[in-house]
């Protein structure tokens, strides 16, 4: 963090934070394709308070047609603390006055990201039972906003998304025969319009959740929030790929689908189990083509990143994933 920068951030604080006198121990944090994160701490004669920051990075142009926005994250995470969602508390949305660029302040939550300690590490012995059901009670929760409440969000529906992901894959030019498959599938299965629209977190997996000891602590990242099916939600964290090697759990490598679905309806949702296999297969497809699309700007260049390509080589593994679920042996 530049001089510059942290001075202006401190007098930031000062403004909005009642008490406060300055910040320390600013520093980045790795992780955030798209956003910078950096982790400060208000000082405060009652107290200090451990903060983090998401930001756009100076100079990002627009954001992608699929992101919803910073402000609209800020808003969704204050909207899910006072439902009772495990959220971070959002202590400040960044105006022009601040001159810290476009973002929001949190107040830190304590916990682990890292899936291979959450599925492995003994710390987590005791929650991990639990977690499969506890975030099909978190689903419910985000899928219960009232809309009304909501700001501004695009609208997905799954046959526009099939659109979407046949056009992304045809423009690299690569013939994938496994691919082809999964887009005929969805296309044959196509659920057209859910009958019950909601607001969808666009990306609810390992990495997007803080857990402790005690279970979930609060779901993070909601660039990819939309308007659609709420069983897309329930599809995507069974994606395979967010199992870390624990195929057998569906629900992030942590339990069954049918613990999450009890999670679901104890938290007064409703499971249509066709529909999230239906959304499964297409969060399968679209992690490979999102993964194909990384080996393409690793080819492209002009930035040859070695983590570019070994995503792009996990493309093949969504292929074998395909074929599990659409040709069983």
């Amino acid at each position: 963090m530049s001089a510059a920068f942290e001075d202006a951030l401190a007098r930031s604080v000062q403004n909005w934070c009642a008490g406060a006198t300055g910040i320390r121990a600013a520093a980045q944090l790795s992780g955030g394709a798209s956003q910078e994160t950096w982790a400060f701490t208000i000082v405060r004669p009652d107290g200090d308070i451990d903060a983090i920051l998401r930001r756009a990075p100076p100079g990002y142009g627009a954001a992608p047609s699929r992101a919803a926005g910073l402000d609209a994250e800020a808003e969704l995470m204050r909207l899910s603390y006072d439902a009772g969602v495990p959220s971070p508390r959002v202590l400040h949305v960044l105006t022009e006055a601040d001159q810290c660029g476009t973002g929001f302040i949190m107040q830190r939550v304590e916990g682990e990201t890292i899936p291979r300690k959450i599925l492995r590490d003994a710390q987590f012995a005791t929650a991990r039972p639990m977690l499969a059901r506890q975030l099909g009670g978190i689903l419910a929760g985000i899928h219960g906003i009232e809309s009304a409440a909501l700001p501004a969000l695009r609208t997905m529906s799954s046959t526009e998304e099939i659109a979407q992901l046949d056009a992304e894959y045809r423009s690299f030019g690569w013939p994938r025969p496994v691919f082809e498959l999964a887009l005929r599938w969805l296309s044959r299965h196509d659920p057209g319009v859910s009958k019950k629209i909601t607001l969808v977190h666009g990306d609810f997996r390992h990495g997007n959740l803080i857990i402790g000891p005690d279970g979930v602590r609060a779901v993070l990242d909601w660039e990819l929030a939309h308007l659609g099916d709420p069983m897309e939600d329930l599809g995507w964290v069974c994606v395979n790929s967010w199992r870390f090697g624990e195929i057998d759990k569906p629900v992030g490598g942590l339990g069954s689908r049918e613990e999450m679905f009890a999670g679901y309806e104890a938290g007064g949702g409703n499971v249509d189990a066709d529909r999230v296999k239906f959304w499964e297969v297409m969060g399968t497809l679209r992690w490979g083509i999102m993964c194909c699309g990384m080996m393409q700007r690793f080819r492209q260049g002009p930035d040859h990143s070695m983590e570019r390509a070994m995503i792009g080589r996990r493309s093949s593994e969504t292929e074998i994933d395909l074929l599990r679920i659409l040709a069983p042996l």
